[in-house]
């Protein structure tokens, strides 16, 4: 299985890397479009600013080499929000295959943004979810959230419900850090390779 994930100026892409190999997978880390295109399953993945990230993706043609993509893909944290319709954080325009927006938390003092560390998920849909069960524990890190809509597969709280996963057609994506969360986040990545 050739698995490709999206080289562009992303913080956490070696730490998806090393979850790979750990489930047996050696990735190509590649910003090619042949490669990309050619891949039996991408990840998008994403730490950092949504409107500098844009623009970066659009100057080089990413943009469009993601929107292209027909396998399987899985977007992470900022490559989840960057696959939606606009963001609040640096007011840009994003992917747009999600039609939402994402939100900048406001919240009470007593929650401390940006949301960080472990939390539960529930209400699970579609077989990425098919090795885990509802209230599990992932790690999140996020200043920016995603409100629940029709393309929610999974949610968390803080304090409010909002969207801990998204699917549709191809495409899908977690806020939390599937990478950085153990088992739960291994059995989460191996149920997207084996889609």
């Amino acid at each position: 299985m050739k698995v490709a994930i999206v080289k562009y100026n992303a913080g956490n892409i070696y730490s998806v890397v090393h979850a790979l190999r750990r489930l047996g997978v050696e990735p190509v880390v590649t910003d090619d479009p042949e490669a990309l295109s050619s891949a039996d399953k991408v990840i998008f993945p994403g730490v950092g600013e949504a409107s500098t990230t844009m623009e970066y993706l659009k100057r080089t043609g990413l943009d469009q080499v993601i929107l292209s993509l027909k396998q399987p893909v899985l977007g992470i944290c900022l490559g989840m929000q960057l696959m939606c319709h606009h963001s609040e954080e640096g007011d840009v325009d994003c992917l747009g295959l999600f039609n939402v927006e994402v939100k900048r938390f406001d919240l009470p003092r007593e929650y401390k943004i940006p949301h960080m560390g472990w939390n539960q998920i529930h209400d699970l849909k579609t077989p990425l979810f098919g090795n885990i069960r509802e209230n599990d524990f992932v790690y999140f890190v996020h200043g920016y959230y995603v409100p629940v809509c029709t393309e929610t597969i999974a949610t968390s709280d803080y304090p409010a419900p909002f969207s801990a996963a998204l699917h549709k057609d191809n495409f899908y994506a977690t806020q939390f850090h599937p990478e950085k969360s153990g088992d739960i986040g291994s059995a989460i990545l191996s149920g997207f390779l084996s889609l």
